[in-house]
């Protein structure tokens, strides 16, 4: 079958645009901060790089149209003359003083002069707006990069879901694993079973979401994942796929996302991984194989097979049915 449009990628991606905001995304710029965090890393380096390149040459410029107005810049080299500030000639020399002043340097050749109450007053001006513009941009840069997004790529998906018997019932199953030794501290998944629908009412419903149960009532949601687990949803009378048989599932269409949520332990950070399954991407009768195995003293992940599923006998009707 020709693969439809997803709603949400296998790695996580939601394929959804926002367009014709109008006025609305003046919103964006009231929210400046998160709006330069959500920016791609290209975009946050050239504003990075344009903020401090202009902030610099206009604070240079101001201090040279103090030097040019008092006239300190033809008789910089007259030592009965207290020009504004010492030693500062021209531009090149304006910009190397504001540089040493803003980044503390203090080589001791350029100062500003006791006689100069203008210079004093940009000092302070320049002191304030460069502690602004450090917190800001810095800031962001340091946010960005402590982002756990990256950290969400260790935690695998399983490429298949599945349906078979498990304690006697139909069940639909997945399987989630963690790359890395580090734990995911009070990790939590959640399904949703995006479809559309029309009301009894006759509204259609292009996206509708709808809950699918994982272990909620039971506390299964709650995952230890130290190693590979299978997550479980038991169809029954209450499970959108009640009326699901292998026969319909051809016919059907309808994505599963899931949403898998902890917190990281090295960085106390809250990572959110996603996935989701279309119909053709649910297997009918087969089963994960097993991947953990006993070695001396420890027990081996073979991640070779975590993707790997074998056929089962199931039946072929639907849980009504």
């Amino acid at each position: 079958r020709r693969e439809r449009q997803r709603f949400v990628d296998k790695n996580g991606r939601c394929n959804v645009q926002h367009g014709n905001l109008g006025g609305e995304s003046s919103r964006y710029l009231s929210d400046l901060f998160t709006t330069l965090v959500d920016l791609k890393w290209r975009w946050n380096l050239l504003i990075f790089l344009l903020t401090y390149t202009v902030a610099w040459l206009v604070m240079a410029s101001m201090w040279w149209g103090i030097a040019y107005l008092r006239g300190d810049l033809h008789q910089a080299h007259d030592d009965a003359y207290s020009p504004c500030v010492a030693n500062v000639y021209n531009f090149p020399s304006a910009f190397l003083f504001f540089i040493e002043t803003e980044a503390t340097i203090g080589y001791g050749h350029r100062y500003i002069t006791e006689r100069c109450p203008e210079g004093i007053v940009l000092f302070l001006f320049q002191s304030l707006l460069g502690s602004v513009v450090d917190a800001f941009l810095i800031g962001c840069m340091f946010i960005k990069m402590s982002q756990p997004k990256k950290r969400a790529e260790t935690l695998m998906f399983s490429r298949a879901a599945v349906i078979s018997k498990r304690d006697g019932k139909l069940c639909l199953m997945f399987r989630v694993g963690n790359l890395r030794n580090s734990h995911m501290v009070s990790a939590q998944i959640r399904c949703k079973l995006i479809k559309s629908r029309q009301t009894p009412e006759g509204e259609f419903l292009p996206l509708d979401q709808c809950e699918l149960d994982v272990g909620f009532g039971t506390g299964a949601d709650q995952l230890f994942l130290v190693s590979p687990l299978t997550i479980c949803h038991e169809i029954n009378s209450e499970s959108p796929f009640f009326c699901l048989s292998q026969r319909s599932l051809r016919s059907e269409q309808f994505e599963i996302v899931v949403i898998l949520e902890g917190i990281v332990e090295t960085t106390g950070m809250t990572c959110q991984a996603r996935t989701s399954y279309t119909e053709d991407e649910v297997l009918w009768g087969h089963r994960f194989l097993p991947v953990m195995s006993l070695e001396d003293g420890f027990f081996r992940v073979d991640y070779s097979q975590f993707h790997a599923t074998f056929e089962v006998p199931t039946p072929p009707y639907s849980v009504k049915e």
